[in-house]
């Protein structure tokens, strides 16, 4: 989906309605419009943005001005009343998760923008979802879309130990043992020899976790046909040494500015730095707040988000990492 494609997004002032602790170090909010009216319409795979407050703003003043963060919606699609999103405690983090843990809290009220989908369920007569940690958190939906329209699936649930893994209990009371928790402590690393060896025709795999689990998966569906993997990260993937060394140009078609990009800066420092508004948030090519139309040249796709064939399509780039593979490149902004 291109920038040109996508509908606008909305950007709320919403009210902490509830806050949960979901399991060790994972609280989940709730979010309600303040007049209890419906939120927009969002699809299974679907996030939102946070846009925190500063450090030194009074608690209950969450806005504009501060950090910016992703965080998928986990509730269900069908409920225009309430976003519920989750959220892990990191303390090697930016200090997002650690902001939403020490001051948002019921009865507050958080700037939010979105909602965007990157990370879409596509039609399938099977699924099977694979999550680590925190990753459950845009499968929660996914699993309801896919028993609402009666496919077949099984969600396989890793983490550290019983304990950090929310809404375990919520899945397994829904759905049974077509949920398969899978704590490291007590069963090791999830199997994926038996779960991946073999690849099965008509079924699609969507996994979300941390970097180590996706990574294996990848490598465990080499086999599997092209597009039955979807992995969506939350922390970027490793990078080779970019297509160009040196400086290279960017037109932009609506401003009419020629700008130079040189090592070092990413295209959104650059156009930033010229005065040129863009939207942006995980600033690390995993979330797609600055997804840009490219008009013309060649991209050296640097991002987490995009499929092999929405890369050989060359008509979209993540300008907060992605570079350019060609002298100039030409974009929509």
């Amino acid at each position: 989906m291109t920038s040109t494609d996508r509908a606008p997004e909305a950007e709320l002032d919403l009210v902490v309605a509830r806050r949960t602790d979901e399991a060790d170090g994972v609280v989940s909010l709730v979010l309600r419009r303040p007049d209890g009216g419906d939120l927009p319409v969002w699809e299974p795979g679907a996030h939102i943005d946070l846009l925190l407050d500063g450090p030194d703003a009074p608690a209950g003043a969450a806005g504009p001005g501060g950090l910016t963060r992703p965080y998928s919606l986990c509730s269900s699609p069908g409920d225009r009343r309430a976003w519920r999103i989750a959220v892990l405690r990191e303390p090697a983090g930016r200090g997002g998760s650690a902001r939403v843990h020490d001051r948002l809290a019921e009865g507050d009220t958080v700037r939010v923008r979105g909602p965007r989908n990157h990370f879409a369920l596509a039609p399938s007569p099977a699924y099977l979802f694979l999550a680590g940690g925190i990753g459950i958190t845009p499968l929660v939906p996914m699993v309801e879309e896919a028993e609402r329209h009666g496919r077949t699936w099984e969600l396989v649930y890793g983490g550290r130990a019983l304990g950090s893994m929310a809404f375990r209990e919520e899945l397994r009371g829904r759905y049974g043992d077509r949920v398969r928790p899978w704590p490291e402590e007590t069963h090791g690393l999830l199997d994926l020899d038996t779960l991946l060896g073999t690849p099965r025709p008509g079924t699609l795999v969507y996994c979300c976790g941390p970097e180590p689990l996706l990574t294996a998966v990848e490598e465990a569906c080499r086999k599997w046909p092209e597009g039955a993997l979807r992995v969506e990260r939350f922390t970027p993937g490793e990078q080779t040494a970019p297509v160009l060394d040196g400086t290279f140009e960017i037109d932009l078609a609506r401003t009419g500015l020629t700008l130079a990009v040189p090592p070092g800066k990413s295209v959104l420092d650059v156009v930033e730095a010229a005065g040129v508004q863009v939207l942006t948030s995980c600033r690390e090519g995993t979330c797609g707040t600055c997804e840009t139309e490219v008009l013309a040249g060649e991209v050296d796709h640097r991002d987490s988000l995009l499929t092999p064939a929405e890369r050989a399509a060359n008509d979209t780039m993540m300008i907060c990492v992605s570079r350019a593979a060609c002298p100039k490149l030409v974009l929509d902004l």
